[in-house]
């Protein structure tokens, strides 16, 4: 099983969460695989801790359907299927629609100018071909307005849905050719939020979504752990 070569050990403060964050920011970005077997002892030799946080964190996993078992046989990241962002992008634009009626008076220049670096942050990730910093870059875009709803429960939902999507859209901007349209239509989003138009600004976030969606589907049909694992080879 492979370990990310420039992991670190763990902090005893808060261990438990550190231990789960790790594993979770590793399986989002593809560190660990779709259909990769996960062995609770190496990776506790690397973090440098017991098994028993580790094992903690990956029942925590398995609650959230990142991790599959089979008891006392094997335990492994979860497929990635297209079924799930079909279910899931619909969910996410209808909430990013609420969350931004929310936000749009309490969002300044400041926040516009914090996205249009951000923007511009995704568009070099994608000159550079780091599906990676592409996929954070796009999340960190979208959490401005989410953010700035002030609406915690609503905030909270979406953190826990895009946990889930995020390792699609990994996939998703290493393997669309047409991975860059999310920039111009980010900057659309940017110049309906400074015109105020409400209903421009949901139009052109499910519009983005929707758009996210068909190139996800268009991308030439390859097996997750093979799209993944030429992002992050082993060594």
């Amino acid at each position: 099983m492979p370990i990310p070569a420039n992991s670190k050990p763990i902090n005893r403060f808060s261990m438990r969460e550190e231990v789960y964050n790790t594993l979770l920011n590793w399986i989002m970005e593809g560190e660990l695989r779709p259909g990769e077997k996960i062995l609770d002892k190496d990776l506790a030799e690397k973090m440098g801790v017991s098994r028993t946080p580790v094992r903690e964190a990956l029942r925590r996993l398995e609650d959230k359907e990142l991790v599959e078992s089979s008891a006392n046989r094997w335990t492994r990241v979860a497929e990635i299927s297209i079924e799930e962002p079909e279910k899931i992008y619909p969910i996410l634009w209808t909430m990013e629609e609420l969350a931004v009626a929310q936000a749009i008076e309490n969002l300044t220049e400041t926040d516009f100018k914090k996205m249009e670096a951000i923007n511009n942050s995704l568009d070099k990730a994608l000159d550079d071909g780091d599906p990676v910093a592409a996929s954070r870059a796009d999340a960190q875009f979208h959490d401005v307005y989410i953010e700035r709803s002030n609406n915690h429960f609503l905030i909270s939902i979406l953190q826990d849905l895009k946990i889930r999507y995020r390792r699609v859209e990994v996939t998703y901007f290493e393997g669309s050719a047409c991975a860059k349209d999310s920039v111009a239509e980010h900057r659309l989003i940017l110049e309906a939020l400074r015109s105020g138009d409400l209903a421009g600004i949901q139009s052109m976030i499910r519009s983005n979504w929707q758009s996210s969606l068909s190139r996800l589907k268009s991308i030439e049909p390859k097996t997750n752990i093979d799209n993944l694992a030429s992002i992050h080879p082993q060594s």
